[in-house]
This record gives C-alpha cells, sequence and structure tokens, in this order.
C-alpha cells in the first residue's frame, strides 16, 4: 500500500461544486487500497478578502491576529472536504495545523516549519480515513497561530509528505502540469513528462508561477518526489525528481521570463573598494530585492554600477540610487521600468557547450538588444526590451526545438 497526499488549491476548491469534485478524485484514489492525506488552501478570493477585511479596521494589521483571521480560510475548506467526503461514503477526518502540531517558529505571516507531529494522521490512517490538513498554517511552541506565506499550501503538502515518507506529493493545481513555457505566449509550448529538483527551482525563482519555490525546496532538501497535475483535467502531469540520464539528454527543458523587472543604473561613482557595499546597502536597508548586477569599471577611475529589481520598488529604488549619487559624488542615475528577463534552464548545459552562444546568437538574428547577462550552472538569463518578450521566447523555443518530445541527443 501506497501513501499519497494530495493539495488542492484555492481555484480546485473554489466552489462546493469544485470541492465535491475533489472528493470524487480523492475518493477515487483512497478505492485503489492507498493511503491519502490532503492538503488544502482557502476558496479562491477568501485570503484576499479577509486581507480587505483587517485593513478595514486596521491600516497595517497586527501580525499576530492577521495570522488568527487568515488561518480562518483553510478551515473552512477542510471542514467541507471532510463533509463532502463522509457524504459519498470516505471516512474522512479534518485538522487544522495546530491540531496536527504542524510546529513553526515565530515569524508572524512567513513562518518556516520546525517539526510535525505525525502519529495523529498515522492512526487515522491506520484506521482507514482519509486525513484532510489545512494547508498554509502552523503553530509556535508558545500555542500562536501563525500563517507560511505566499504557497504556504505546497509547502504544508511537501512536509507531510516527508515527515510521512509519502511516496508522491501530488500537486493539483489549474494547469496539466509544468511546460517548456508558458504556452500563453508560445502555442506550441510541451508539458515536460518529468523534470529535475534543480530545473523547476531556477524556472520558479525565474518566474514559472507553477510551483512556488519555498515548496521545491523543501521537496528536493528531503527527496520527495512532487508532481504536478490537474484538478479539471486527467493526465500523468509532470514529476519533479532528482536527475536521471532521461533527463539529462534535454540540453534545454525549459524557458522562464519575468515580466516585473526593472534596470537602475548609477553612472560615474569612483572606483574604488566598498563602493558596491556604499550603493547596494541603503537599498537592502529599504527592504529591496536586488536581482541582477554588472559593474563597468572607466579608464578614468570611475565605475557604472547597474542592478535590476522588482518594479513595483523601481521608484523607491531610483529615489535611493539619487541620494547616494549625491553623497558618493557620482555622475548621475538613469533607469529603465520597460525591460523583462528571458531565461533558459537545463541540467544539460553542464555538459554541453555553446549553449550561450546559441541562446545569444539567436537574439542577434532577431534584431534583439541583450541589456544585461547572468548565468549558472543551468541557467543563462538575459535581459532585454519589455517589447521584444514574445518574439525572444517564441524564437529559443523553436531554436533549442523544445516543442519535439525528445530532443536529439548531441553526444
Amino acid at each position: 500500500m501506497a501513501l499519497y497526499v494530495h493539495k488542492y488549491g484555492g481555484t480546485s476548491v473554489g466552489t462546493t461544486e469544485r470541492i465535491k469534485h475533489v472528493a470524487g478524485k480523492v475518493a477515487e484514489a483512497r478505492s485503489r487500497g492507498d493511503d491519502i492525506v490532503v492538503v488544502v488552501s482557502a476558496m479562491s478570493g477568501e485570503t484576499n478578502k479577509l486581507v480587505a477585511y483587517a485593513r478595514e479596521i486596521q491600516e497595517i494589521p497586527a501580525s499576530r491576529e492577521l495570522d488568527v483571521l487568515l488561518s480562518t480560510g483553510e478551515q473552512v475548506t477542510i471542514a467541507l472536504l471532510a463533509m463532502a467526503l463522509e457524504q459519498i461514503g470516505c471516512p474522512a477526518v479534518s485538522y487544522t495545523g495546530w491540531q496536527v502540531r504542524i510546529v513553526s517558529d515565530s515569524v508572524h505571516n512567513k513562518a518556516r516549519i520546525v517539526s510535525i507531529d505525525t502519529e495523529r494522521m498515522t492512526g487515522d490512517l491506520k484506521a482507514g480515513k482519509v486525513v484532510v490538513v489545512a494547508g498554509f498554517q502552523g503553530v509556535t511552541a508558545g500555542g500562536d497561530i501563525t500563517t507560511l506565506g505566499r504557497g504556504g499550501s505546497d509547502t504544508t503538502a511537501v512536509a507531510l509528505a516527508a515527515a510521512l515518507k509519502a511516496d508522491e506529493c501530488l500537486i493539483y493545481t489549474d494547469v496539466d502540469g509544468v511546460y517548456t513555457t508558458d504556452p500563453r505566449v508560445e502555442p506550441r509550448a510541451r508539458r515536460l513528462d518529468r523534470i529535475t529538483f534543480e530545473e523547476m527551482l531556477e524556472m520558479a525563482s525565474l518566474g514559472s508561477k507553477v510551483l512556488q519555490i519555498r515548496s521545491v525546496e523543501f521537496a528536493g532538501k528531503y527527496n520527495v518526489p512532487l508532481r504536478v497535475l490537474s484538478s479539471f483535467k486527467e493526465g500523468p502531469g509532470t514529476l519533479i525528481s532528482y536527475e536521471d540520464a532521461k533527463v539529462e539528454e534535454a540540453l534545454i527543458s525549459g524557458i522562464a521570463f519575468n515580466r516585473d523587472e526593472a534596470k537602475l543604473t548609477i553612472l560615474g561613482v569612483p572606483d574604488r573598494p566598498g563602493v558596491a557595499s556604499r550603493i547596494l546597502g541603503p537599498i537592502a536597508e529599504a527592504n529591496i530585492e536586488i536581482d541582477m548586477i554588472v559593474q563597468n569599471n572607466a579608464d578614468d577611475q570611475t565605475t557604472d554600477f547597474t542592478f535590476t529589481v522588482n518594479r513595483n520598488e523601481y521608484r523607491k529604488a531610483f529615489d535611493i540610487l539619487e541620494k547616494t549619487c549625491q553623497s558618493l559624488g557620482g555622475r548621475q542615475v538613469t533607469g529603465d521600468d520597460k525591460i523583462v528577463k528571458v531565461s533558459i534552464v537545463g541540467v544539460g548545459m553542464r555538459s554541453h557547450a555553446g549553449i550561450a552562444a546559441k541562446m545569444f546568437e539567436v537574439l542577434a538574428k532577431e534584431s534583439i538588444n541583450i541589456r544585461m547577462i547572468a548565468t549558472s550552472e543551468i541557467k543563462i538569463s538575459v535581459v532585454v526590451d519589455e517589447k521584444y518578450l514574445e518574439l525572444a521566447v517564441r524564437a529559443l523555443h523553436e531554436t533549442f526545438e523544445l516543442e519535439r518530445e525528445k530532443l536529439p541527443s548531441t553526444h
């Protein structure tokens, strides 16, 4: 008998009809003789509604009380799903995060899981019940309710799968797997049968919205095989696991992109030790995350320093940088919030030379100017003008033949 953890997101449980549909899928899986633990999110739109209520009462809601409020969203869903399972003759029991004892640290609104007590769940599974657990929530050692931040239900599911030593963690969403790129940009995008944790981490961090980074990190750390499937469409989905020879055959697994980019440059600052720290220190103090960095040194002992931030932080970062420019005696600050980042990802890059050259050649052929470049062992990212996003993605997708079921070996 195998043990599976299912996770259903907000759209999958968005109405009572959809909750009944999920109950049917869970009962069918249970009828095959497998043990099932189900993790659910709040119904779609519910968390945003609760946040809006909080802000009507308090401009900046108290973080502890906000967690108490937000955790009610999942509590509604677990109860309704357990009822729906019982209604169709499938024994079930629901638990909040604190009933299961998903112990977290005490950082409200973005807590991290410390430990999970599996005794209660194991007992229910042995008794033949489906265990339904609220995602996104935990409890501190002192008994305060916490929430796990964005994508917290995915993290709950993976953490439970690790603690229970589940055979697989199935993440049910509104897409039927991980694609070579966003099908809305490239209609020929193909669903991948499998992808490595490492590649999925890069894809998630570079803009792919299928899975949250924390859940993929957790799965990789504890070697929990993840499968992304659709709640609404039958199919095998995409398996995310450790590297194997079959996955390595592909040079590139996918193309990720991020529209929320902006670029800032401080020109003509003195080229001396500590200048990078002087530039980025105030940005970090304002809690603005920096992504790509490029520094160009000139012959006149000055340097131009460029970095990217989230587009929402552009104006704030620009104002901070102007003050820094004055204090450092720099020439001026320039910026551009009409840029995007396009990245190719694949473990096959490790053993194949010339991928970057091929990527740059394709973009040059399409007259797309590259503003910045960043690389790692398994990814190459470029910053280009926003208007070229779709052209760049489609051209790269075609060049690396990602629409093909199996890429030809280049060994």
